[in-house]
């Protein structure tokens, strides 16, 4: 069984019902809680959520999604020395490079995101979500 971290843009894609994006994403968490693959948010992911979907929906609606998720997803326990890692990244978004240091922390296989171009310095590999629900029907 595989592990998996979830980037923010996803999880709030599916919140949202963010067109384009909201269908091969909610395929794709799906697909990975019916194939019981192990799922994590990076721990500032549950702040991106809110804030996001409190904004252009209402704090119930964001409150409701975050306690959903968390019926599947486990938080990665991450440290000082994970924030230290994520800072040597040296990547564009430091955000991404704290989703990085969270799927270390959690030993993930993939990271799903739409936001692939940003990871480019990722040493874990980055897949969309098409991309992931190719990885799942090998």
């Amino acid at each position: 069984m595989a592990r998996w971290l979830v980037d923010s843009d996803v999880l709030i894609d599916i919140a949202l019902d963010r067109e384009p994006h909201v269908d091969l994403s909610r395929e794709a968490i799906d697909l990975l809680q019916q194939e019981r693959q192990q799922l994590f948010i990076a721990w500032h992911t549950a702040s991106n959520v809110f804030y996001n979907v409190r904004r252009q929906a209402n704090p119930p609606v964001a409150r409701a999604f975050i306690t959903s998720l968390l019926d599947f997803a486990e938080v990665a326990p991450t440290t000082t020395d994970n924030l230290r890692y994520a800072l040597e990244l040296l990547m564009p978004d430091f955000e991404d490079a704290m989703q990085v240091a969270a799927a270390r922390a959690c030993d993930a296989q993939f990271i799903i995101t739409r936001n692939v171009r940003d990871f480019g310095r990722s040493p874990i590999p980055v897949l969309t979500p098409a991309d992931a629900l190719a990885e799942l029907s090998r």
